[in-house]
């Protein structure tokens, strides 16, 4: 699945400057029950 990330503002760590973040569209899933069970086993 594809999403699409909304631009935002952002600051550069380094100089503190102050900057936009274009949009973007990203990857993104679903996890399933059987992922979850293997994430969360004990």
């Amino acid at each position: 699945e594809v999403r699409e990330r909304a631009a935002r503002e952002g600051r550069n760590p380094h100089t503190g400057e102050a900057l936009t973040i274009p949009a973007r569209k990203t990857p993104a899933f679903k996890a399933r029950k059987a992922l979850k069970e293997a994430v969360n086993a004990k």
